[in-house]
């Protein structure tokens, strides 16, 4: 998949990113990603135990995680143990990524010039950040706004009076008129004296032949990415928060809602109005009723309706109570 760092982003010894903590060797932090994706210059962060797996095969220099969990990360893992990981997870980002908890409008947008992008078609008072690529044969409706960095592929259709930031496109992407994709996510560790903001230092990837109908918001991943899968259709006013991922080839009906990194599998039916709670797992070919709340896994296969969401079967059987 195709990197881009959206943000500003600086190295830190460890020693100054946890001034506080006591370490044996003084290694360099050059980046922050998550268990699965991280590699031996890159800060990690483990804290639940449902991402054991994934702890004990990370490639991390250093991990952020607490005492009881620290047992589970490889022995070459610099362990930083905490009570909070994700207050001293939102420090350290703060630090290495400084203006990543703000969204600061792009002060680079400029009208595009023909000749920086032949074969494709803009509307009237189309802006365009600094190093945005649209592929040939794209067509940019008016008032939208392309922030710096984005990158669209080919034949690809951008409605009018949309906000595009933070995001990866691949080819023949739909997106219908007024939506917001890559923005920052809703993301605040709980204090008594201030709440603090997390920062998103993610993206959104879309793949290809996606359509996103009008007025949708899409958040761009916090620490990972936010990603819809080829051939899914989305309808009229869904949200997707930060790091969720939904499969190939589903059908997302209008006002969805998805909690923050839940996991959609591949096509996947839900109806309108229903709502799907943060980091569940939802497994492949299942159908979800309109109206329902899910609160919790979903294997392959299943249908499910109500809240909260439970098989057809029983729901029908309750209904006639």
């Amino acid at each position: 998949m195709t990197t881009i760092n959206f943000f500003e982003k600086k190295s830190f010894k460890i020693k100054k990113l946890f001034p506080k903590k006591n370490f044996n060797k003084n290694i360099l932090i050059k980046n922050v990603k998550p268990l699965n994706y991280a590699q031996k210059d890159d800060l990690t962060f483990f804290d639940s135990i449902k991402y054991k797996s994934l702890a004990l095969k990370t490639k991390a220099c250093s991990c952020i995680t607490t005492k009881k969990l620290s047992i589970f990360l490889p022995n070459n893992v610099e362990k930083i143990i905490v009570q909070n990981v994700l207050y001293d997870l939102a420090v350290a980002l703060k630090k290495i990524y400084p203006n990543s908890d703000v969204d600061f409008p792009d002060l680079s947008l400029k009208k595009p010039l023909n000749k920086k992008f032949p074969g494709v078609k803009f509307g009237n008072n189309v802006l365009i950040g600094k190093n945005v690529k649209i592929g040939k044969n794209s067509v940019i409706g008016s008032n939208t706004i392309i922030e710096q960095n984005v990158s669209i592929g080919n034949s690809c259709i951008i409605g009018s009076n949309s906000i595009l930031k933070n995001l990866i496109m691949k080819n023949n992407v739909i997106i219908q008129d007024g939506c917001k994709i890559g923005q920052k996510g809703f993301g605040f560790i709980p204090n008594k004296i201030k709440n603090i903001k997390f920062p998103h230092i993610g993206h959104v990837f879309i793949d290809d032949n996606v359509e996103i109908a009008s007025g949708c918001t899409i958040d761009r991943g916090s620490v990972d990415i936010t990603k819809i899968g080829k051939n899914t259709y989305i309808d009229n006013q869904v949200h997707i928060a930060h790091n969720v991922r939904i499969g190939d080839n589903c059908m997302i009906a209008g006002q969805v809602g998805f909690a923050g990194s839940s996991i959609i599998g591949n096509n996947v039916s839900i109806g309108g109005q229903a709502g799907v709670s943060g980091h569940l797992k939802i497994g492949n070919n299942v159908k979800i009723g309109g109206g329902s709340g899910v609160v919790q896994n979903i294997e392959d296969n299943k249908v499910v309706m109500g809240y909260p969401a439970v098989s057809l079967r029983k729901f029908l059987k309750n209904s006639k109570k």
